[in-house]
């Protein structure tokens, strides 16, 4: 049941004597009785607006944002709750991206906004969306501000300028009312680098030290591990543009061209059906480069008889995808470079095989590194499945370690590492995603020089020699159901699916898919 904010006894008292300036908050007990109710528009954020206000914020309905509020009021128990927004970027030009946690719990997507919440009773007794107010001498630089009536329109919940905030807080402290604030963002004070959440938060207690802070993100992170039906469309949104990204990409790749050229296509794929941004940095890494896990430079230029990892997501009404396939640039894999792309392969389904319910992640990571192991040492890169050598601090480590470093997958959501539970259960978005990278500077760099691993290398340097610069990596999107497991992602896998469709001769970029764009009218 969602708690009525139709009395707002504290929290409305002091936003009405911020509004009057040089008036000393009074005791909460004095506050009026016929204090009016915020208006609260129905559940589904469809409202029509004016332009002036318009902003997108995602069709997940307002109830549903008020349950997630409410759900953490009741892990709070009693007290004041804290969640702050991102800011926008000192310089010019730089997009804005509202932090994850923030827009879980509101689904605004404007800068400079907090959310000031009274728990009592483990119920929502009080609460205010601060915003931007309008300004048209501002907005026609940056854009239109919703402002506080329209964001209460959007959001259902009161709203306020966010220019009254710091007062609103000094008021509370005074009236003894803020001994303790728990704080639901992305707050980490102990960063060497303070990101500009914790910035803002530091800013607003900066004047009231003995206010203890209790950081209750945790919380926000646990609720998110499960997604709901609203969040698991978005999801499917971002993965199908994603996958057609892919065979977008597939399409187009041939030798000499460079990697940017593949990873414009890709991004332009997501803009074009309304995905608000790439996830993540684009990853496009063909020959060596295609062994480094984060290679985000792309800018080489692509060979004939290198494969091509890209692995890249969009971004649709905040929530993540995150694909990866690897392509032979000629449009054909060669005997060395299918060998290592199958064996990867078969980890994947070995693990896709027995994902659900009950299954925890660190079960579906013993599965692929088991069939990895296996093939490797079938493959002649490692001398056994349990095979050693010996790191610099002379521990022994598996020698898969070398190819394999990686974990096997991880949540999506809100973030493209969203918090996943160790053991899946329906609701959950994660992917699986082994991997197998063979450095050219393995020998040279990745291993101490000890007489144990000069007899490796001298065991598997020949093998080592013919994948030398293939690096693969496949990983596919998956949703959790109580029937078991469904693949959200449809990009071509298989090595003949894979070939067939670049050499299909289909153009690219292919013909506009008109009623993706159309669907976008659904996040206004």
């Amino acid at each position: 049941m969602i708690p009525r904010r139709a009395l707002l006894p504290v929290l409305a008292l002091l936003l009405a004597v911020v509004a009057a300036p040089a008036v000393m908050a009074a005791p909460a007990s004095t506050a009026p009785a016929n204090m009016p109710a915020p208006a609260v528009t129905e559940p589904e954020l469809t409202t029509q607006v004016t332009r002036s206000s318009q902003a997108t914020l995602s069709f997940i309905s307002i109830r549903e944002f008020a349950e997630r509020r409410a759900r953490l009021a009741g892990e709070v128990g009693d007290g004041w709750i804290l969640a702050v927004g991102g800011v926008t970027a000192p310089q010019p030009f730089i997009p804005f991206h509202q932090d994850p946690v923030f827009r879980y719990l509101t689904g605004f997507t404007q800068p400079e906004a907090a959310l000031l919440m009274r728990a009592q009773g483990g119920e929502v007794l009080d609460e205010v969306l601060f915003v931007q107010p309008r300004d048209p001498a501002a907005e026609t630089w940056d854009g239109y501000r919703m402002g506080p009536e329209a964001s209460a329109e959007r959001t259902g919940i009161q709203g306020r300028s966010v220019e009254e905030l710091g007062a609103v807080l000094d008021s509370l402290a005074a009236a003894g009312e803020l001994t303790r604030l728990h704080v639901a963002a992305s707050y980490n004070p102990d960063a060497g680098v303070a990101n500009d959440v914790t910035q803002r938060i530091q800013g607003l207690l900066a004047q009231h030290e003995g206010v203890e802070v209790q950081v209750v993100t945790p919380a926000v992170n646990q609720m998110r591990q499960v997604k709901s039906e609203a969040e698991v469309e978005l999801i499917r949104r971002s993965v199908e543009i994603t996958s057609e990204a892919h065979r977008e990409a597939a399409r187009a790749l041939r030798p000499g061209m460079n990697e940017f050229e593949i990873q414009a296509l890709i991004e332009f794929t997501f803009r074009r059906y309304g995905a608000e941004r790439p996830a993540f940095s684009s990853i496009v890494g063909s020959g060596p480069n295609s062994t480094i896990l984060h290679y985000e430079t792309n800018d080489d230029f692509m060979e004939d008889g290198e494969v091509l990892l890209v692995d890249v997501g969009a971004a649709y009404g905040g929530y993540a995808a995150d694909i990866t396939r690897t392509y032979p640039v000629n449009g054909r894999f060669s005997e060395a470079q299918r060998e290592i792309y199958q064996l990867v392969l078969d980890a994947l389904l070995a693990a896709e095989e027995v994902a659900g319910p009950g299954v925890s992640m660190g079960q579906l990571s013993q599965v692929g590194m088991v069939v990895l192991a296996e093939g490797l040492a079938e493959l002649g890169l490692i001398e056994a499945p349990d095979a050693v050598y010996e790191d610099e601090f002379g521990r022994q480590v598996p020698q898969l370690r070398l190819f394999y470093m990686h974990g096997l997958g991880h949540g999506i959501g809100l973030h493209v590492h969203d918090p996943t539970p160790p053991v899946l259960e329906p609701g959950v978005v994660f992917t699986i995603e082994p991997g197998i990278y063979v450095r050219e500077n393995l020998f040279t760099e990745g291993v101490p020089d000890t007489p144990r691993n000069r007899a490796m290398m001298e065991a598997i340097g020949p093998a080592f020699e013919r994948y030398v610069n293939i690096g693969v990596r496949i990983e596919d999107n998956y949703l959790v159901t109580a029937q078991g497991l469904e693949r959200l992602s449809t990009a071509p896998r298989e090595v003949d699916e894979v070939e067939e469709l670049m050499a299909s001769g289909e153009p690219t970029p292919g013909p506009r898919r008109g009623e993706w764009v159309d669907r976008f009218r659904e996040m206004r």
